[in-house]
């Protein structure tokens, strides 16, 4: 029996694994606050930790976030799971999706916190992780697929 939402289950495993992979790595090679500029002033790696959600909002306070990723993250593989085959576009979105939210969901659940080091200075914008990036194309993926129309039959 053929795995129904292939793609879906393909582009969640990779992102999973690529997001643990490169916080492993940094957490391996880097000391907190630790930062490396690969583009002075423009890129860095800067290893730092996050207790709250994107851009630090719930920092104080933010452990039911953990829990928010679980029931996003069960909620998305029991849609794909069980329900409709998805068009290709809502896979690789929910996909991307579930990749990011599992991969800060483990790093809640195992430390607390979530690892974060892709720090783009050049605008100021806060530390972030490749769950971030996953998350954010997931929602691209899925703007695209509501946006995509197959042309009706002619009447």
């Amino acid at each position: 029996m053929p795995l129904k939402n292939r793609q879906f289950w393909i582009v969640a495993s990779i992102s999973l694994i690529l997001d643990q992979f490169t916080k492993y790595l940094v957490v391996q090679n880097f000391q907190l606050m630790e930062s490396l500029p690969l583009w002075q002033g423009v890129f860095h790696l800067t290893y730092v930790t996050n207790t709250g959600a994107a851009f630090s909002l719930f920092s104080q306070g933010g452990g039911w976030l953990r829990w928010l990723s679980l029931i996003v993250s069960l909620g998305l593989m029991a849609m794909a799971w069980f329900g409709p085959t998805l068009k290709t576009f809502e896979q690789l979105g929910y996909g991307f999706i579930l990749g990011g939210a599992l991969g800060n969901g483990i790093d809640r659940f195992a430390m607390g916190y979530v690892v974060d080091f892709l720090d783009f200075r050049l605008i100021k914008f806060p530390v972030f992780n490749f769950a971030d990036v996953f998350i954010n194309v997931g929602i691209m993926c899925l703007l695209i697929a509501t946006f995509r129309h197959t042309p009706s039959a002619l009447k």
